[in-house]
């Protein structure tokens, strides 16, 4: 008998953040697409989902998700880009990406 065993689904490539964009856990759903992030640069920004990913990107509050500011309000506002899977979050925070996140935590 062929007993399969339950995999863990490998993780081959993980977006990490490059030039502006910053990683974020995601804190609460305030309608028409837009949320409140709690960036790992320590800024509070409201993020909206662009409409290219409106129908794919669906984020609940506890998310680890990636954010985009925008050029103006950078300090206000941003796009959320991307979402992390478990897995994915357990990759980023054994590479040392979310060292920071466990100090936001302590507060």
């Amino acid at each position: 008998m062929d007993k399969k065993k339950p995999q863990q689904p490998e993780v081959f490539r993980v977006k990490i953040p490059r030039g502006k964009e910053v990683l974020g856990v995601l804190e609460q759903r305030l309608g028409a697409s837009r949320t409140k992030v709690k960036c790992l640069d320590g800024k509070t920004r409201i993020c909206r989902v662009p409409g290219r990913l409106k129908r794919f990107l669906w984020v609940s509050e506890g998310d680890i998700v990636l954010v985009e500011p925008w050029e103006l309000n950078a300090d206000d506002k941003g796009d959320l880009i991307y979402k992390y899977t478990p897995t994915q979050v357990e990759w980023l925070k054994k590479k040392g990406y979310l060292k920071q996140l466990e100090q936001l935590k302590e507060f």
